[in-house]
């Protein structure tokens, strides 16, 4: 049953000290943490080549949290099985090639849920096909491929068309940010409608985790 009534935070693991990465990973568990979020990346579908399978197969050692894999990559479908074994949640993207109905169908029948994600320029009509078929939807608020980049507000009209579209259909998912998410844009993303927020810089570089992983569940 997803609970999409409850403000989850997901440190990404991108942000955080790679050659500590167990004792951060165990840091935001003990911090308050929800989720794991792992950013895959494969330097085609996005300009930036981040780690792979071994990596997050890696963090899964240091924590009993579900890992939120996030794969920006091209062909998900192909590489689908290498993930499925260590992730709580899968997300693809709808704009990379695959068949997006199979692979959120295979990401559920391997026990995990799916998500759907949706770069800043993707409208949200994109999604209507696959209505019912993931359980999380991801608006990216920044341009993915690279950390640290400011937050697009603009980002927060798809956000709140997609709490609607949820309500209307009669739908349970989870809506989920990522990007640029601080104090202030978490609670502008909450009031918007969504419920996971990936957040990295403000949570792995704060000075207090646990006081950033509380600040920005409000």
């Amino acid at each position: 049953m997803i609970d999409f009534h409850r403000t989850l935070i997901a440190p990404s693991v991108l942000a955080c000290d790679f050659a500590r990465v167990g004792e951060e990973v165990q840091r935001a568990e003990a911090g308050g943490a929800d989720w794991i979020h792992c950013d895959v990346m494969d330097g085609h579908f996005v300009d930036n080549i981040s780690f792979g399978p071994a990596f997050v197969e890696a963090v899964s050692r240091f924590t009993k949290l579900p890992l939120d894999v996030h794969l920006m990559i091209a062909h998900p479908d192909h590489y689908l099985p290498r993930f499925l074994k260590l992730a709580g949640n899968i997300t693809v993207h709808v704009e990379a090639p695959h068949d997006v109905s199979a692979t959120l169908r295979a990401i559920r029948e391997a026990g995990c849920t799916a998500g759907l994600a949706l770069n800043p320029a993707t409208p949200i009509e994109c999604i209507e096909p696959y209505l019912g078929q993931f359980d999380l939807l991801l608006a990216m608020t920044v341009v993915p491929g690279f950390g640290g980049q400011p937050f697009m507000p603009e980002i927060m009209q798809k956000v709140a068309a997609a709490r609607d579209l949820r309500e209307s259909c009669g739908l349970a998912f989870h809506i989920e940010v990522d990007g640029g998410i601080g104090v202030e844009t978490a609670k502008i993303s909450i009031e918007s409608g969504a419920n996971v927020l990936v957040a990295g810089t403000s949570v792995f570089r704060a000075p207090d985790l646990s006081a950033a992983v509380r600040d920005l569940r409000g």
